[in-house]
């Protein structure tokens, strides 16, 4: 999808995807990962999540990637965080104790950029993207974090009854992306309450994908 989309969307403040509470899918699966205090956790397409100061609470180092400069500055206003920013070549850089966020387009990060990465929390950045971009998503993760364990939340619907995003990625495409490199395991298939976006029958499945040493 079109960068403007995503700009557009948070200029608007239309942001249906932002909740106001903890994801209770991170609350009840993230001790699956068995990472150690202070881990470095990467959250893609972060926006102003949550999610994120659960993480800072629990411990750990987040490292965000945001296209929108705009929810990367109201993510460190709910944080109470004033932020360092410096221009890298891969774009901006807001660094604060125990946060990092780039802001730009998630391709044009490496894994030099990164440093070391301990997780990844993929909530809402797999199926924010459409189908012709997901495969070379899946790949850029793997190989900017050097295939770090990640807790991966999908949406399983029927896609003909509304349009994304979020994107229906079902079972079988999150295998065909994963497995080749990961020991998957599906923790949690859960029925969306009152459907998605309130209007359609959807389930949400929620993987831990821990390394494969058979790799």
């Amino acid at each position: 999808m079109e960068h403007e989309f995503w700009h557009k969307k948070w200029q608007e403040n239309d942001i249906g995807f932002h909740e106001e509470q903890y994801n209770p899918g991170l609350v009840n699966h993230l001790d699956k990962l068995r990472l150690a205090p202070g881990s470095r956790i990467l959250v893609p397409l972060c926006g102003k999540s949550l999610d994120i100061r659960y993480l800072m609470e629990q411990g750990y180092k987040v490292v965000g990637a945001e296209l929108s400069e705009l929810a990367v500055k109201q993510l460190f206003e709910s944080l109470n965080i004033t932020p360092m920013v410096e221009d890298r070549s891969c774009g901006k850089l807001y660094t604060a104790q125990g946060i990092q966020v780039f802001v730009g387009d998630i391709f044009t990060l490496q894994d030099h950029h990164l440093s070391q990465i301990d997780a990844i929390y993929d909530r809402a950045a797999l199926v924010a993207l459409p189908e012709d971009l997901r495969a070379g998503y899946t790949t850029h993760l793997r190989q900017i974090t050097h295939h770090a364990p990640q807790l991966l939340i999908c949406f399983d619907y029927d896609q003909s009854q509304m349009t994304g995003p979020p994107f229906s990625v079902n079972a079988k495409e999150v295998r065909h992306h994963y497995e080749a490199h990961y020991k998957m395991e599906l923790v949690q298939q859960s029925e969306v309450k009152g459907g998605l976006k309130g209007r359609c029958p959807a389930t949400t499945n929620i993987w831990i994908l821990s390394l494969n040493t058979m790799v």
